[in-house]
């Protein structure tokens, strides 16, 4: 294993278990940034703010990494010489959207208000960082010159994802700050593994190197 693919695993273990830590820190009760953001938001849901919010989380929230998925898919059945590529993106893409899944119900924490389901990490943040991380490694191994863009969408739609979820009072703070070290450090670990990182360089390395 490459120096530069250990830094990246290292870096992802670390984030990973900064998620995990901050979980056990506010899985007894809400941090006092959490239960003042939500004392100070509450009852938007209802108001403008709160149905505009809605609207937005209806795009930026679980349907983006089905949208990616179907992209990686038409990808690979476009140029077959990708399919290799796809496929890594596309268990990069699983394991990031599973975090939501597997880590709720090891914590059970509570919403800010009545909601369905847990709280810790929040699954629209968790769906559309892992749709904004698979994107950015996609361009990278493609479109190099198109990294910095993606990066900055990708992080602009999380940052809106997560206002979002926090003004209807669904999510605490600290819910979509997990959810991002959760797919980061599922993400960086697990592209790390499947050697999508480091991406080629001038040396030349491959995808199979």
């Amino acid at each position: 294993m490459t120096v530069p693919r250990v830094r990246w695993l290292v870096t992802g273990v670390v984030l990973l278990a900064a998620f995990l830590a901050l979980g056990l820190a506010v899985d007894r009760q809400p941090l006092g940034l959490d239960q003042a953001v939500a004392d100070a938001l509450r009852g938007q849901d209802s108001r403008p703010a709160g149905r505009v919010a809605g609207v937005v989380t209806n795009v930026f929230g679980p349907v983006l990494p089905i949208v990616v998925g179907v992209a990686l898919a038409a990808l690979a059945l476009r140029n077959r010489t990708h399919l290799p590529l796809c496929l890594k993106l596309a268990a990069v893409l699983i394991l990031c959207r599973l975090t939501s899944t597997v880590f709720k119900p090891v914590f059970l924490r509570q919403r800010p208000r009545q909601y369905p389901d847990l709280s810790y990490p929040s699954g629209h943040v968790v769906s559309v960082a892992s749709a904004a991380l698979v994107v950015v490694l996609l361009a990278a191994w493609l479109a190099p010159r198109l990294v910095r863009k993606a990066a900055a969408v990708g992080a602009a739609a999380t940052v809106l994802a997560a206002v979002c979820r926090v003004v209807l009072g669904v999510h605490w703070v600290t819910d979509t700050v997990g959810a991002v070290l959760a797919v980061l450090g599922v993400g960086l670990v697990s592209a790390s593994a499947l050697r999508l990182l480091p991406v080629p360089g001038r040396d030349g390395r491959s995808l199979d190197a």
